[in-house]
């Protein structure tokens, strides 16, 4: 009988690292400072404050599930043992929306960045491109693309500390305090999104387990170093971001409208730098959008991989490349739903949905967590959260109440969201479920 094809282990903890930061590094570049205009710098500055204390509790408690139950559907996999099939149907579906919906928004911040240095080039068109470029590196082969994961994610590291050192001579606590709370205790709520979208991601390290060399031990290693290397980051670039003119200097360009662009924009408001740093920013700064862009297609690979070769999507999607020994089909179903997406135009709605799918995975994930814990405390956990229970009581109180403000203040995009989630769990009750 012929042996199926299986993913390759072929990663070490230095590889894990630099996906676990590359899944996240382009929130430092873009995105996060749309939260300014709807929490000013004191709003989005308590937002990630509390964003943080979440990250750093889930990541934590994630790190242990993911250790005992190394599986590359991550989240699927955990609340499927856990909660049985229907939770982990839905655990599954918000997995692959938030991995699929954020590598669209991330191409527009590539695109936008480009359109400054050649004009003439459509920021979609650009966009469309890197789907084709990147989709094809993660067919070749995880361990080629991973390998390309730590050298650009190396990179965009040293470049967000070249932005601090060029912009924190130049930081004015003052700048910190210019219209800081516009819209008052509203603004934390409206800014949670971009809050998130600092760290969002991190959590597919995961979704490699299966391809990790000794999972047990490098999934640790690879989750906290990631999460110190991203909290230090995401303080840095904020503070430094800022304080060179304020929240809206880096919000808004020339014309008014809001920038995806805004390091470029804080640079622009320090006369000793000229072009010539303001052009090498631009251009050392795509490699933070692309190591985001390339590293959460290939998590977003394995979680669809992981849902068809669990029959609950169609089975094609489960299928291994027999050259590459990557989910290829998975990886291009993703690129076409991504795709589409991006013809919307809608950077910070895009955002938002994604938002919307890892909070869902966070709450049901630290539920797997109480439950297992209580339902198998014989399971081999190679690695233990500390503070049983608070730290997973903390993730999910406030992943809970960051969702259910991100559906008030978001009546469209949740029901977006949750009809997505309720038109596939009906196609999966009616269809797969009784197969």
């Amino acid at each position: 009988m012929e042996q199926p094809v299986k993913l390759e282990r072929s990663l070490g903890p230095l590889m894990l690292w630099g996906l676990g930061v590359g899944y996240v590094i382009s929130g430092m570049y873009f995105g996060w400072n749309i939260g300014l205009e709807k929490g000013g710098t004191l709003g989005l500055g308590i937002a990630t404050f509390f964003i943080m204390i979440m990250y750093i509790t889930f990541s934590l408690c994630y790190t242990e599930l993911a250790c005992a139950i190394p599986k590359a559907g991550g989240a699927f996999d955990y609340a499927d043992k856990a909660l049985g099939g229907h939770f982990g149907f839905v655990a599954g579906m918000a997995q692959i929306i938030e991995f699929v919906f954020a590598p669209p928004a991330i191409a527009f911040g590539i695109g936008a960045y480009f359109h400054l240095l050649f004009p003439e080039l459509s920021v979609i068109g650009i966009a469309i491109f890197c789907y084709f470029v990147f989709t094809t590196l993660n067919i070749i082969g995880v361990k080629a693309s991973a390998s390309f994961e730590l050298f650009i994610t190396i990179v965009a590291v040293v470049e967000l500390l070249i932005f601090a050192g060029f912009t924190l001579p130049h930081f004015k606590t003052e700048n910190l305090t210019l219209n800081c709370f516009p819209h008052g205790i509203e603004g934390i709520f409206m800014a949670i999104p971009f809050a998130i979208w600092f760290f969002l991601g991190l959590e597919g390290i995961a979704n490699v387990a299966e391809e990790t060399i000794n999972p047990q031990k490098n999934i640790t290693i690879g989750f906290a170093s990631a999460m110190v290397t991203l909290a230090i980051l995401a303080t840095l670039t904020f503070g430094s971001a800022v304080g060179v003119a304020g929240w809206e200097a880096v919000v808004f360009d020339a014309e008014g409208n809001t920038s995806d662009s805004p390091l470029p924009l804080a640079i622009k408001h320090i006369p000793a730098v000229g072009d010539v740093f303001f052009h090498l920013l631009i251009w050392i700064g795509l490699f933070g959008f692309v190591a985001s862009f390339n590293g959460l297609l290939l998590a977003a690979g394995r979680a669809t991989y992981e849902f068809g070769k669990s029959g609950n999507a169609p089975s094609f999607l489960g299928k291994i490349n027999s050259k590459f020994k990557t989910p290829a089909v998975a990886l291009g179903f993703n690129m076409v739903i991504g795709i589409i997406a991006l013809f919307t135009g809608k950077t910070s709605e895009i955002i938002t949905i994604a938002t919307f799918g890892a909070l869902s995975l966070y709450i049901l994930s630290m539920v797997s967590y109480f439950q297992l814990k209580r339902k198998m405390p014989e399971m081999e956990r190679p690695f233990k959260a500390p503070f049983y229970p608070l730290f997973p009581a903390i993730a999910l109180v406030i992943a809970t109440v960051a969702l259910v403000s991100m559906s008030f203040y978001n009546p469209i995009l949740a029901f977006i969201f949750f009809g997505l989630m309720a038109v596939s769990f009906a196609a999966y009750y009616i269809f797969v479920k009784p197969r």
